[in-house]
Formats: structure tokens, C-alpha cells, sequence
């Protein structure tokens, strides 16, 4: 079990999208505040990912056993069903970002830094996605994430972490006692390949999500993960 640590990812805002998000002129006073923002962002901007490629030591009714750690998870157990390798990962928008961010004292630029760094973590995401999809011909492939359903709590993090190593040494980011990420803008979960088209938006009845990429289904999680395979 070795980390793979991706930490020269290019950074370059998509100041496009930003404007549009923010609607702020690109000529007004905001728009060239905005712009400078933007400057320093890249300036400093080192968005990083860590993983590793797992073995799923076994297989029981509330969960697996992944690198000798137990996570709880019905679903997990379901959708790990035929396969015996996952990829546990980390990603951040990078350390840089969030420290340059809580130094700024302006309202209205904290907001916009917070989206910069958003985009930032998304840029992480993506590089990781083309870089398994390259290296392991994974073709179609999901994601689980601690704390995004109640079957697989936040308080699993500390699991996760724990099979990846030391994530604060390598990338910068480390878990509070409430196992949430600093920075901020960072993001965890197991990378499984699959036939099926889960999401676990499928399975959250959280209303209103900005982030939602599929309708919740109220009888998903009794029609296929209630009861697990034997």
C-alpha cells in the first residue's frame, strides 16, 4: 500500500464562470478588485490530491474491511459487492488558498476567495479523475464519501484517514475533533468501478442541494441495499 500524492496540478481560475457566478462587472471597482484577487489566487494556488490503490480484505453484512480497516456501510457493502480494489482519496484545494483566504479582512473578498477556492478543489478532483481513469483504465466509476448518507457517517473519516496514511504530512489537510477537513474546501471518499449509475444523491433526501446530480429515489435503499448479499 504506497500513497500516490498529486501535487503539481495546474491552477489557472476559470475567471469566466467566476464573473457569471459572482455577477460582478469586469470594468466596476469589484470587477478589478476581483481581477487582483484572482492574480494572487494563481500566484499561489496549489490544489493537491492523495490515494491509494486499496484491497478490499473482506466482505461482511454492515460493511468491509478495506487495508485491515473496518468501515460500516450497508451500501458500501452492496456497491463493493464484485470487486476486490478501491481507491481511498483526499483531495484540497491546498493549504495555500485557505491560508491566504482567512487573511483577508474584507467581507465581500472573503466570499469571493471562498469561490476561487472552490474551483481550486474542483480542478483537484478532476486531475485525480483523468489520472486514475489513465493509469487504471477504469472507464465508468463512482464515489462514496463519508458523511454524505447517514449509512456511512462523518465519524469515519478518522477510518479513512487511517488507510491513507499520514494526510496532514503529504497534502495538508487534517481532520478536527468534529472529523471535518481543514481546509475547508477539501473532499474524501473510495473511488470504485461499477456498472451501476450510483450516486449518492440517489439516496439523500437533503432538499435544495446546490450540488445534487441525480433525483432522490425514497425506495432505492429498500429495494437494493436493505437487505446485503450473503
Amino acid at each position: 500500500m504506497k500513497q500516490i500524492i498529486l501535487d503539481k496540478i495546474p491552477f489557472k481560475v476559470d475567471r469566466d464562470e467566476l464573473i457569471r457566478k459572482l455577477h460582478v462587472n469586469e470594468e466596476s471597482d469589484d470587477g478589478i478588485r476581483l481581477k487582483d484577487l484572482i492574480r494572487q489566487a494563481e500566484k499561489i494556488g496549489r490544489p493537491r490530491a492523495v490515494y491509494i490503490l486499496a484491497s478490499i480484505d473482506s466482505k461482511h453484512d454492515d460493511g468491509v474491511v478495506v487495508e485491515g480497516v473496518k468501515l460500516t456501510s450497508r451500501i458500501m457493502r452492496v456497491n463493493f459487492a464484485d470487486i476486490n480494489r478501491v481507491f481511498p482519496y483526499v483531495i484540497t484545494c491546498g493549504r495555500e488558498l485557505y491560508e491566504w483566504a482567512a487573511s483577508l479582512e474584507d467581507i465581500l473578498e472573503q466570499y469571493w476567495a471562498n469561490v476561487i477556492m472552490e474551483q481550486a478543489l474542483e480542478v483537484a478532483r478532476q486531475y485525480l479523475y483523468d489520472h486514475l481513469d489513465r493509469k487504471f483504465r477504469l472507464g465508468n466509476f463512482k464515489s462514496m464519501n463519508p458523511g454524505s448518507l447517514e449509512d456511512w457517517p462523518i465519524s469515519q473519516q478518522k477510518q479513512l484517514f487511517q488507510i491513507l496514511g499520514n494526510v496532514r504530512e503529504t497534502i495538508g489537510v487534517e481532520l478536527t475533533d468534529s472529523c471535518l477537513m481543514l481546509p475547508m474546501k477539501s473532499a474524501s471518499g473510495i473511488l470504485f468501478q461499477t456498472e451501476s449509475n450510483y450516486e449518492n444523491c440517489q439516496l439523500c433526501h437533503r432538499e435544495n442541494c446546490p450540488n445534487r446530480r441525480a433525483e432522490y429515489n425514497p425506495q432505492l435503499f429498500e429495494a437494493k441495499y436493505k437487505s446485503v448479499i450473503k
